[in-house]
């Protein structure tokens, strides 16, 4: 494995730990300013939007957010790297509900200053419905 590939896998893992812990100001600290999501259903978003969904309103409780990301894989071309994965979302609203989602992803990261940080993110998931 290469110093830039266990970077973005620290980057991953630092993601997906912020998340859990509800430390958007960390997460925020892994993308470039000029970031967009794309997710389906929805128009293209940035930095700003993101935050915003993830900022609670005063006296709001957010949900608990706890995912499984599992990478396939990693191609590094200079500062520029995609990576796609395979991942898994659930989300337990205050009153207990919960709900999951699962899928791929293909991420566009861009190496600054030596970090390396999500640029631009396409994700694939869809509702996980429970078999009986």
């Amino acid at each position: 494995m290469t110093e830039d590939e266990r970077q973005i896998r620290d980057l991953v893992a630092t993601w997906m730990s912020a998340t859990r812990s509800g430390d958007i100001d960390t997460v925020l600290t892994l993308m470039t300013d000029d970031v967009v999501f794309l997710v389906a259903g929805r128009p293209p978003f940035g930095k700003q939007e993101f935050a915003k969904a993830l900022t609670p309103p005063a006296g709001a409780v957010l949900p608990k957010i706890d995912g499984h990301s599992e990478i396939q894989e990693i191609q590094v071309g200079g500062d520029w790297a995609f990576m796609w994965t395979r991942l898994t979302v659930e989300v337990t609203f205050p009153d207990g509900r919960p709900t999951r989602r699962a899928g791929h992803t293909l991420t566009v990261l861009h190496k600054k200053d030596g970090k390396w940080l999500l640029a631009r993110d396409a994700n694939l998931l869809t509702p996980i419905t429970e078999q009986t």
